[in-house]
């Protein structure tokens, strides 16, 4: 062998050292360690010692490590069961509502689904915030509880669930209402009239609905839709006739010399 070819082939196998060392099967990955595979039956049962015994995030380790280890176990279906309990029980919803889609993913049309969707839907309502807030988490509570409810119309769990969505709903109307309120306050008002009509069309049994009518008056009024705040009025009035908000409305009209009557070519002459 030349002294130029030994010299190659010594800057190779250096090379080749580097290489092995940065890898993560190399010098730096020696020091760690596989986790230990525990028996899918052994798991469980910690698990379940730990559930009995409220200790939930014990429960919660052993549950996600007979995820890991046995997901195809005889075990798989009951533990995605109780992680989603288990998270749901100490306030962690988000999770809570991970560990529930995994199991709708794997088990669609268990029997425990409907409970599933229920402990999902939960954990969103849980997280729901003041109305001057992003609304997400109530929107995904209602098209979970909706989901449950149509998939599962029997179940009691749907018929927990339905308080439950109208509070949410509640809130997408609430949050409308702040937006709206605002707009009219800055003078958007065909914007605020946008957020006005979309709790009167779709938030129908919210408590919001009166006020969205008053301040259709008043949004109407301002641009000088004198017809359509009449109208308005009207359907508050026929709807509401002892609200404060009716009071409100008849003697902002009043001040321009109309009163609430219905009137035909607008969107709200059929409400009434």
């Amino acid at each position: 062998m030349s002294p130029g070819t030994a010299i190659r082939l010594a800057a190779a196998v250096m090379l080749l050292a580097v290489v092995a060392a940065c890898s993560p099967f190399g010098l730096f990955a020696k020091g760690v360690e596989e986790e230990p595979i525990v028996p899918a039956e052994d798991l469980y049962s910690t698990a379940l010692n730990h559930m009995e015994n409220n200790r939930y995030n014990s429960a919660i380790e052993n549950l996600e490590k007979l995820e890991r280890q046995h997901p195809y176990s005889t075990y798989d279906e009951r533990a995605k069961v109780m992680l989603t309990f288990a998270n749901f029980r100490i306030g962690k919803f988000p999770q809570a509502a991970l560990a529930a889609d995994r199991f709708l993913a794997v088990y669609p049309s268990s029997a425990e689904a409907p409970y599933i969707l229920f402990l999902k839907g939960s954990a969103y309502y849980n997280q729901l915030t003041d109305t001057t807030r992003d609304q997400e988490t109530a929107r995904d509570a209602i098209e979970t509880f909706q989901l449950l409810i149509s998939s599962h119309p029997r179940s009691r769990y749907a018929d927990e669930a339905r308080p439950m969505m109208a509070v949410a709903r509640d809130q997408l109307a609430g949050k409308e209402m702040s937006v709206g309120r605002y707009y009219l306050g800055n003078g958007q008002y065909t914007a605020a009239i946008n957020r006005f009509r979309e709790v009167v069309e779709n938030h129908q049994t919210s408590t919001h609905v009166e006020e969205a009518l008053y301040r259709l008056i008043e949004g109407y009024l301002k641009l000088g839709l004198v017809a359509e705040a009449q109208t308005a009025g009207a359907v508050l009035g026929t709807n509401y006739p002892t609200s404060e908000w009716y009071d409100r409305g008849f003697r902002l009209l009043q001040q321009q010399g109309v009163s609430p009557q219905m009137l035909a070519g607008n969107w709200l002459s059929n409400r009434a």
